[in-house]
């Protein structure tokens, strides 16, 4: 077993066991205010070794914390209503209280959201949610090339470009629809138009970096291009996601900055 063997399998492990830790974790500190991001923070785990635990802990599990914090505080509240039997007086004032502390709450959660965080890290949340769309879709898509023998022009490289690239933007856009929470899902229309607006430039930074590590992996660093069933291939793809995440910051920085795509 080579060097890049052994680096391989230990940075694929890596991924794997942060990919279960993760999910155990979300599974106890669900995210409720985007559910979608139960997914997304398993997945960067995935292909982000060492990092990837670290944004989590550091940026996300706080968020599924809170949102458990805010459903027990709701249910304490709908609590007092339910055993509300006093007079007129006293039900005005505990309306008043209640209305006090629910605007209290929601203040509360937005500071938290966008007052406490750094803008640096609510665009570093928005392209790991972007970067693990994509990132599911090449992961998805390099098997489905390999395993079934389609080839475009002859060309693997070509067919898994086009292949990855369109599941990558399918779950890309899937994952900002329901990142956008379902407020806006009542126009299922103007909500898939709002998400690939505010997605696809960001989706395709991630696949220049992708691709572009790719190609330097089939015509630079190997004479031939390690198979799909080796340890060497699925860490050149994860040094590739890893690389199109950081093609995509740039862009997710800039999209919202400008309001196209809201902070996470």
């Amino acid at each position: 077993m080579t060097w890049l063997e052994v680096v391989s399998w230990i940075a694929i492990v890596i991924g794997i066991l942060q990919a279960i830790l993760i999910t155990i974790d979300v599974i106890r500190y669900p995210q409720n205010m985007m559910p979608i991001m139960n997914i997304v923070w398993p997945l960067t785990g995935l292909y982000f070794p060492i990092f990837g635990l670290w944004a989590y802990y550091g940026l996300g599990r706080a968020k599924g914390q809170m949102d458990m914090k805010m459903d027990h505080m709701d249910m304490k509240h709908m609590n007092m209503e339910s055993g509300m039997d006093m007079s007129m007086n006293h039900e005005e004032h505990m309306d008043h209280h209640h209305d006090h502390m629910e605007h209290h709450d929601h203040g509360d959660m937005h500071h938290h959201e966008h007052g406490n965080k750094p803008f640096w890290q609510s665009v570093f949340v928005s392209t790991t949610h972007c970067s693990s769309g994509c990132s599911l879709g090449d992961m998805i898509g390099a098997p489905l090339v390999f395993y079934t023998g389609f080839l475009i022009a002859g060309s693997m490289l070509l067919t898994d470009y086009v292949v990855e690239f369109i599941l990558a933007f399918i779950f890309g856009i899937a994952f900002q629809y329901y990142g956008m929470g379902f407020q806006k899902h009542d126009q299922p229309g103007k909500a898939i138009k709002d998400a690939i607006k505010a997605d696809t430039w960001s989706l395709i930074c991630f696949e220049i970096g992708m691709f572009g590590w790719m190609a330097l992996a089939y015509y630079v660093f190997f004479a031939q291009m390690p198979e799909l069933n080796t340890a060497v291939f699925w860490f050149m793809m994860q040094l590739a996601m890893m690389l199109g995440f950081c093609t995509s910051y740039p862009a997710n920085w800039v999209l919202v900055k400008k309001g196209i795509k809201h902070a996470m």
